[in-house]
């Protein structure tokens, strides 16, 4: 997990546009990682290609949400998600990609607008083993000391915010539970996706395996396709361009399938 900062703002519902795309013929929604916020997505849009639209999503509990309570669970906050959809603006197909919690996140999401009978064209999961083979956990029920300990083995964020105590505080409320919803996530019984599948993890990264990646291929009939990266947990920090890329390619591909015109070049 890693440590975003605060930021001032609006409430907006969950989906926040990272930078106006008028020509975009596909949009991309990024579920952050536990501890993440909307604002880790923020620099994308540099590496967003002209017609492809990227929204981050807001977890409650942090930034602007941050007087909101989080769900018991991510089936409950996958729920609150899906109700925000659909977005404003014309419909065009829709891309879900998570990492890590966002992962399942975006899973579960995708599942709910599947038996709304309006599925996504595509999903995309960095750095989770698949539902069903979830790892279980008790760090969120640790004290305060054992929890910062396990940021800091896991590099989940600088050492020195660690250090300053009254920030630890503001954040350790928001940390603990999303761990909680990491660790006591199960699969619950449901019909498979009808969604491609596209699956990112970094080579280095201890929380997946190759065999944990694999098992990502038992949510979909559509098709699974893998993507390893150099790299640990947050591989997507040193190959950001190139997973933006990943996902814009398959926004275009769901595009083509849907017969979505190409739009005019700015």
């Amino acid at each position: 997990m890693r440590i975003d900062s605060l930021s001032g703002g609006r409430r907006a519902g969950a989906f926040r546009r990272l930078a106006s795309r008028p020509y975009a013929r596909a949009r991309v929604l990024l579920f952050p990682h536990g501890g993440g916020s909307a604002s880790y997505y923020r620099s994308w849009d540099r590496s967003a290609p002209w017609d492809i639209e990227f929204f981050a999503v807001q977890y409650p509990g942090r930034e602007d949400r941050f007087g909101e309570p989080v769900p018991d669970d991510i089936q409950r906050l996958a729920a609150e998600l899906a109700a925000d959809l659909p977005l404003d603006g014309p419909p065009v197909p829709t891309i879900l990609f998570g990492h890590s919690m966002g992962a399942v996140v975006a899973y579960e999401v995708a599942r709910h607008l599947t038996a709304a009978g309006d599925p996504p064209m595509g999903l995309a999961v960095s750095g989770h083993p698949a539902p069903a083979l979830t790892r279980p956990g008790r760090i969120h029920l640790g004290s305060d000391e054992e929890l910062i300990e396990e940021l800091r083995r896991t590099d989940a964020t600088r050492l020195d915010l660690l250090d300053d105590a009254p920030l630890v505080r503001t954040f350790l409320p928001m940390i603990r539970s999303d761990y909680r919803l990491s660790e006591t996530y199960r699969l619950s019984p449901g019909a498979r996706l009808r969604t491609p599948v596209t699956v990112l993890y970094g080579d280095q990264d201890p929380e997946i395996t190759a065999a944990e990646a694999q098992g990502w291929r038992e949510v979909t009939d559509a098709g699974c396709a893998f993507r390893t990266f150099e790299g640990g947990h947050f591989y997507l920090d040193e190959h950001r361009d190139a997973v933006v890329g990943v996902l814009a390619a398959c926004a275009r591909t769901a595009s083509e399938k849907m017969s979505v015109p190409w739009p005019s070049a700015p």
